[in-house]
């Protein structure tokens, strides 16, 4: 596969940046979120420690490996409906939680 880019490519096809996504209502969202978390009972997942202490800025920034927002941010239809990455902030975001809420998913 030949690197192209987005300039090249609009050349020769009809490129839209603005792709749409599949829209997810809140409930929808967070059920997703469960599903995913209940699939494997089994599975350690990894916290994020001491979320109420960080700095806005830094705990916007905070992720992990192996993560309730990690399981999340690997489903496809999460990332479709515009989950962005597996960050923090990224999270509180696209669930619309609160810091306290999310505290209780990801904190130990």
């Amino acid at each position: 596969m030949k690197h192209q880019t987005l300039e090249n490519l609009q050349i020769v096809a009809e490129v839209d940046q603005d792709y749409p996504r599949q829209a997810m209502s809140r409930s929808e969202r967070l059920e997703r979120w469960a599903e995913l978390l209940e699939r494997n009972p089994d599975r350690r997942l990894s916290t994020l420690p001491q979320t109420e202490y960080q700095p806005a800025r830094a705990r916007a920034a905070m992720r992990g490996d192996g993560s309730p927002i990690a399981v999340a941010f690997e489903d496809t239809v999460l990332r479709a409906a515009g989950l962005e990455n597996d960050s923090y902030g990224a999270t509180k975001r696209f669930f619309k939680l609160t810091d306290g809420q999310l505290h209780e998913i990801i904190c130990y």
